[in-house]
């Protein structure tokens, strides 16, 4: 039996943080995301979401607050990967070090080029650029 629909986009991912707040400010001033306008009223609720996203809200991170057992970090989920340009992806590397992301660990996969790195909390985090001709400069040579 076909399915009637055809998923779009995928609208957020859950994340698991102590501190709602402290975690959006990580991921704005690391990532750039944003809260979504319009969705500040959830987080009102001790346990809703806070929205962010980098995209205005086309696709985001529902932000939850509690403590991340091994249970919930390890159902499955494995990363959040970030698409940037190539110019961004170098300008992210060079901030990543400078902002003390270490340890980030390069990769070229032919096609793209990604950098994987954790947010405060333990998340596997990767920014990725299919802009590979201008990122593979920065991958260390094996």
């Amino acid at each position: 039996m076909q399915t009637p629909i055809r998923v779009s986009t995928v609208d957020h991912v859950e994340l698991v943080v102590p501190n709602r707040e402290a975690a959006a400010m990580w991921y704005g001033q690391v990532l750039g995301l944003a809260t979504v306008p319009g969705t500040e009223n959830w987080a009102d609720d001790p346990k809703g979401p806070l929205m962010i996203s980098g995209d205005d809200g086309s696709t985001c991170i529902a932000l939850f607050e509690g403590m991340a057992s091994e249970a919930i970090r390890n159902r499955g989920f494995r990363r959040v990967a970030f698409r940037v340009s190539g110019a961004e992806f170098v300008a992210f590397v060079e901030y990543g070090r400078r902002a003390g992301l270490e340890p980030m660990n390069l990769q070229d996969h032919d096609a793209t080029v990604s950098v994987y790195f954790r947010d405060p909390y333990g998340h596997e985090l990767e920014v990725t650029t299919y802009d590979h001709v201008q990122a593979r400069p920065l991958v260390p040579k094996k």
